[in-house]
Formats: structure tokens, C-alpha cells, sequence
């Protein structure tokens, strides 16, 4: 973390991984998290207050200040679903 000479953080040096996800014919972006996934990959994610599977469009790996949607407000990914085989 870097400080003003102020006093104030300037910045978080940080590199986080959002995922747009497809949920219910929506785009909406969540942190990766602990998980890994790629385009095309099944997930679970909380939408509208119930638990659904989605579709991953894209990764992309950010900071605080170029992520997609504030950090405060990023709901995170719950985890994959197993593809079959």
C-alpha cells in the first residue's frame, strides 16, 4: 500500500481476477477468488438472491482502480460445476 504525503493510501498494488459471467441471458462481473476458470466454464453465483449456474465469457485480471465494478461491491464466484464427460 502506498501513502500520500497527506496521509491518504494512493494506491493498492493488488491484481484481482473478475469473471463475466452469463447468468440467465445477464452479463455480470465476480471476483474468481480462490477459483480458476476459463471462458466457456460452468459456475455457480448468486444472482438476484438464489444460487444459479452461469456461463464464464471472459477472465480478466485488474486492479483496484481498472476493475469492471468496485471491489466493494464484487460478489464472488461459488465454485465450478463438474463438466461431463
Amino acid at each position: 500500500m502506498i501513502h500520500s504525503l497527506s496521509g491518504g493510501v494512493l494506491a493498492d498494488n493488488g491484481i484481482y481476477t473478475f469473471v463475466k459471467v452469463e447468468v440467465e441471458s445477464a452479463p455480470r462481473w465476480y471476483l474468481a477468488g480462490e477459483f480458476r476458470v476459463k471462458a466457456g466454464d460452468k459456475v455457480r453465483v448468486l444472482f438476484n438472491g438464489k444460487e444459479c449456474e452461469g456461463t464464464v465469457l471472459r477472465t480478466e485480471d485488474c486492479t483496484r482502480q481498472t476493475a469492471p465494478v468496485p471491489l466493494g461491491r464484487a460478489a464472488c464466484i461459488l465454485g465450478s460445476v463438474p463438466q461431463e464427460r
